[in-house]
């Protein structure tokens, strides 16, 4: 597992699925962490809002440029739909956030080539790596 953490954190176009402007939520402090580690961070929310200064997207098929992993901030029960859309646009990756279980789509992403992480947070990862 620590080897794929180490591969998708290498990744440099992460768009984030459930990331709006609620500072409350987890989400936003992670884009803010990524987009500080050098990442280019992308929003994907039903609103389109643009967070962190960056332009955001209603679904991932609506970005017009290539995305490297899809980090999953969605209710369980909704993650196995936007894993079958990052392999549908051609990610290299996906990361379900803590909390965040769906084994089956995990494995869906393995079929594919996609490199997976589930129920595990990149601040946090970046943390122990510090």
């Amino acid at each position: 597992m620590s080897d794929q953490i180490d591969q998708l954190l290498s990744l440099k176009t992460w768009a984030i699925v459930g990331l709006s402007n609620n500072s409350e939520r987890a989400a936003y402090g992670v884009a803010k962490l990524l987009i500080e580690k050098g990442h280019t961070v992308i929003p994907v929310h039903p609103k389109s809002e643009s967070v962190h200064g960056q332009t955001g997207f209603a679904k991932l098929s609506d970005i017009p440029v290539s995305v490297d992993v899809v980090d999953i901030f969605v209710n369980s029960a909704l993650a196995g739909a936007v894993v079958d859309e990052a392999i549908a646009i051609g990610a290299k990756g996906v990361w379900l956030q803590l909390d965040v279980i769906d084994a089956s789509a995990v494995t869906r992403a393995h079929d594919a080539g996609l490199l997976a992480v589930m129920n595990h947070c990149p601040a946090i990862e970046y943390r122990k790596r510090a």
